[in-house]
């Protein structure tokens, strides 16, 4: 899959000496696209109900959609630079509960809603993308948390693209780990950063190519070879704050059966805790660890070949080939 999730902003804002310089007398460094999660709440605050050119504006906007993957694919994107990550046991399984509500998840979804509650436009309480193109386009945030496919689009428009974009990649924290959107996270491959067009076209031929040739692994192998060639990158839509070192492999594994129950549960979860204020963070996260692995040990109990353990990938055995 080609798409990831990144962020916009208004980069003649950032550049406005004004702003620049209030910015740099309140926190003691310069206004630029933020690096961490601490410097992107900063900024958030900063540009919180400013007004602007006569207008009130907000400082970023945030998925928050709970019906399909909206606040997950949020979500993720602060915890997985917290370290979240599943333990995968002698028997091919992966468990949820003990990661999924470790101290530094519980750390990460507290952050999302400190976000939500202190740095976005009212009234988004089941946003996705179109809420957040939207809010963007008409001059209302700083920021924006979305797709990188929409990004060529938005550095067209009249009214917000050119000098007035640019683009970051998803502010780290603990780790180097970037998460970028991993629609499918809880079992597909993805790349962290975008490519469209006739990119795209020359990743699938690839993949279907080294399938042919040489199976799975192999067709990771082929698609690094793509990214990594210079006419690759000369078709990248977005030219803008991505450095050619960012175009990665995440970390997440092989197709799931159970994906789409798994990502309801956390849609749940995160949704009734960070828009409609159910409890605390630990509480939805404990929930869903134990929700996860009661769904992950049904699974595999129907399972009487083992062909779909929940959220186990097996490898092949000994290091995958051409893969560092």
């Amino acid at each position: 899959m080609g798409d990831s999730v990144g962020w916009t902003y208004r980069k003649d804002w950032f550049s406005r000496p004004e702003i620049k310089a209030e910015f740099k007398t309140k926190y003691k460094r310069d206004l630029a696209p933020p690096k961490t999660w601490d410097e992107f709440k900063q900024v958030a605050e900063f540009f919180q109900n400013r007004t602007i050119d006569g207008k009130k504006v907000y400082g970023a906007y945030i998925f928050t959609e709970r019906g399909s993957e909206g606040i997950t694919m949020g979500v993720t994107n602060v915890l997985y630079p917290l370290r979240l990550q599943v333990r995968q046991t002698r028997r091919s399984r992966m468990r949820w509960n003990g990661f999924v509500n470790s101290p530094d998840s519980i750390k990460g979804l507290e952050f999302y809603k400190s976000l939500y509650k202190c740095c976005t436009s009212p009234g988004l309480t089941n946003a996705y993308m179109q809420e957040g193109l939207d809010a963007f386009k008409s001059g209302q945030v700083a920021m924006m948390m979305n797709w990188f496919a929409f990004f060529p689009g938005l550095y067209k428009d009249p009214n917000v693209g050119g000098d007035k974009i640019g683009f970051f990649i998803n502010p780290s924290e603990n780790s180097k780990r970037r998460a970028a959107g991993r629609a499918g996270h809880f079992g597909r491959r993805r790349l962290r950063q975008p490519q469209r067009g006739a990119a795209v076209h020359q990743v699938v031929r690839a993949r279907r190519t080294c399938r042919r040739n040489g199976g799975r692994w192999a067709a990771t192998r082929c698609l690094k070879a793509v990214l990594a060639g210079s006419e690759f990158r000369q078709k990248r839509a977005v030219r803008q704050g991505v450095p050619a070192s960012r175009w990665t492999w995440s970390s997440t594994s092989g197709p799931e059966p159970s994906y789409a129950q798994l990502l309801l549960a956390m849609q749940k979860r995160v949704h009734d805790y960070v828009v409609a204020d159910k409890g605390t963070a630990k509480e939805a996260l404990d929930l869903l660890g134990r929700r996860l692995d009661a769904r992950c040990s049904r699974r595999k109990a129907r399972s009487s070949n083992g062909a779909y353990r929940c959220l186990a990938s097996q490898p092949p055995r000994g290091p995958r080939p051409g893969v560092s």
